[in-house]
């Protein structure tokens, strides 16, 4: 039952250019909530006409993310995750498809009772109906489980202005005046671009931007000003007396060292006081342990990013992937490797492969990429293929998992790096040479990956083996003594997330780890099901049918990315005797 409090809202938009880093202010804003001990929730609004994302390819909108409950959604609710250590569901969400679907079947139903229905008020009422449910959803995390949100952070996506956001800037409009004065707080994210050889930074944008929003019946409580550089003084003062904002309430978010010092960048602004004047936070009780709780995250967390900043020794490590020409298609790859790195005092250098470079046809059409592509994966001190859909690049994938596997390189799969490592494996040391995945070639001799019976071959979106599933390790000697098994911490089994349709052919699992690869996970629901493959007598060979970067957190990172950036610095066998690799640093994080 609703305990009838009330949650704040914050509402981040965006103005002057998309991709104006929305996502990261909004989820640096929430973790700065979370230090004060408040419970944080997010919901990302996407105005466009798709219910989600899953059928949306990478290099157009980069990473699909996947939740627990198995919702196909927007890249940044992997950062509100990351930030905020938070389980998030597909209602946190929101896109025009759900939207206007909600309301169409509200009307073949007849819930209108025969009334036009129409963008204002029924489209609008939707939005707001879903962000007051939403926003009011206890999240489960670290010490706030089950505790109803203090505050919910809005990301409104695309920029004020565009049609297709106009009914969800008019359902903010009135859900102002809904939630009352004192619950409602706008962020305007906007651009302070640098113009001339002498670089001054021109305000005349951001005025426009505001003017705009302000046109819409929405004035800004707060300015986040993006730059290359610091605002330039007398910037601030300009800005206030043109955006009907005091000097106090614009905030410079210019480039700097990473991504995890924006939350310290906006601290040192004073983010937090202004927040707390804004919202009246003082009047919520916290009580005295969560509050110590949040004086640790912010401990933590700026320590983390003080070893971002750090010159620590550089691990290099190959990414073998299809969608490489737009890094943000595998982005919670990047920060789990980043998460990994840190936490073994290690700073990531990431050596991007396509994938169809890697193959002999190249080497024919494009000489000088076929050799730099290779020199890439020979240089690394690790290989991670991820995951993909589509023929193209995999043979490359293949190729890529056969020179880990013979070169002891240390090497992680993910999904389809999972089963092109079991293609590899079956061609060059099971001798079957035709050995191909059905999902590329339905009438291949030997299928040593197939299509799952139970997935619906017609429809393609929202029809995958979706969310989180379990995975338990076999009671065997090897999986007993298996490093993923340890780097789980001893874990008997383990919940990761998956998004696939086709999966090892069961029929082929003897004849595989008769030679020396063994599948020590397998799905807890049947048991027939290959989750997680290790090979005996490499440094570090593992692949896994699930995604596991989708779990990944700053102060937590996944364990099979630990794994590989403990193998590829030499590092492995001390962190799993038990030293303490941490000991080169003033605070040691949490693991």
């Amino acid at each position: 039952m609703p305990s009838g409090k009330q949650t704040k809202y914050i509402i981040v938009s965006g103005g002057v250019i998309s991709g104006i880093g929305k996502g990261i202010i909004a989820s640096s804003t929430g973790l700065l909530l979370k230090t004060l001990g408040l419970t944080v929730t997010s919901i990302k609004i996407d105005p466009y006409l798709n219910i989600d994302a899953g059928t949306l390819s990478p290099l157009d909108h980069g990473e699909v993310f996947v939740l627990d409950d198995g919702g196909e959604v927007d890249l940044d609710l992997g950062n509100y995750e990351r930030y905020l250590n938070v389980t998030l569901t597909r209602d946190n969400n929101i896109t025009t498809g759900k939207i206007y679907r909600e309301v169409i079947d509200k009307e073949r139903r007849g819930d209108y009772l025969g009334k036009t229905v129409q963008v204002v008020p029924h489209i609008t009422n939707a939005i707001q109906d879903w962000v007051e449910r939403v926003g009011g959803v206890a999240t489960s995390s670290d010490h706030s489980a089950g505790r109803e949100p203090d505050v919910c952070i809005v990301e409104l996506g695309g920029t004020v202005g565009d049609i297709e956001s106009a009914p969800f800037i008019e359902a903010m409009r009135q859900f102002q005046f809904r939630v009352g004065h004192d619950n409602f707080c706008l962020i305007h994210v906007s651009l302070i671009p640098v113009v001339g050889a002498v670089g001054e930074q021109k305000t005349k944008p951001t005025q426009a931007s505001v003017r705009d929003l302000r046109g819409l019946g929405l004035s800004p409580d707060i300015l986040a000003c993006r730059s290359a550089m610091p605002l330039e003084e007398g910037i601030r003062d300009k800005l206030a007396m043109f955006c009907q904002v005091t000097p106090q309430q614009i905030f410079s978010v210019h480039d700097c060292e990473s991504l995890y010092h924006v939350p310290i960048l906006l601290h040192q602004q004073g983010l937090v006081d202004v927040l707390t004047d804004r919202l009246k936070l003082a009047q919520l009780r916290i009580a005295p342990e969560i509050r110590a709780d949040g004086d640790t995250l912010w401990q933590q967390w700026r320590e983390f990013a003080r070893r971002r900043a750090r010159d620590l020794d550089e691990t290099a490590i190959a990414i073998v992937g299809k969608y490489t020409y737009l890094a943000d298609s595998y982005i919670s790859v990047v920060k789990a490797l980043e998460h990994a790195a840190l936490n073994v005092n290690r700073k990531i250098r990431i050596c991007w492969v396509e994938a169809s470079d890697l193959e002999p046809a190249t080497m024919h059409k494009d000489p000088l990429k076929y050799h730099e592509a290779w020199q890439h994966l020979c240089a690394a001190n690790g290989i991670l293929v991820p995951g993909g859909f589509g023929e193209r690049g995999v043979e490359g994938k293949v190729l890529a998992a056969k020179w880990a596997r013979e070169h002891s390189v240390p090497y992680l799969g993910i999904c389809l790096g999972l089963q092109v490592a079991v293609i590899d494996f079956a061609r060059h040391v099971c001798a079957m040479p035709q050995a191909f995945s059905a999902e590329f070639r339905e009438d291949c001799e030997d299928p040593v990956v197939i299509f799952m019976p139970e997935i619906d071959r017609s429809t393609m979106g929202g029809t995958m083996r979706l969310g989180s599933r379990p995975t338990r390790f076999q009671d065997t000697p090897f999986a007993r003594a298996s490093k993923i098994k340890a780097l789980y911490a001893g874990a008997d089994e383990v919940h990761e997330r998956h998004r696939h349709r086709y999966e090892v052919n069961p029929a082929r699992v003897a004849e595989f780890e008769a030679k020396g690869l063994h599948f020590v996970g397998r799905d807890a629901e049947t048991g027939e099901r290959m989750e997680i493959l290790e090979l005996e007598e490499h440094p570090y060979f593992v692949a896994v049918q699930y995604h596991p970067e989708y779990l990944t957190r700053p102060l937590n990172p996944s364990p099979p990315f630990l794994g590989l950036l403990l193998a590829a610095s030499n590092q492995l066998d001390a962190y799993l005797a038990g030293d303490d690799i941490s000991h080169t640093v003033e605070t040691k994080l949490t693991i």
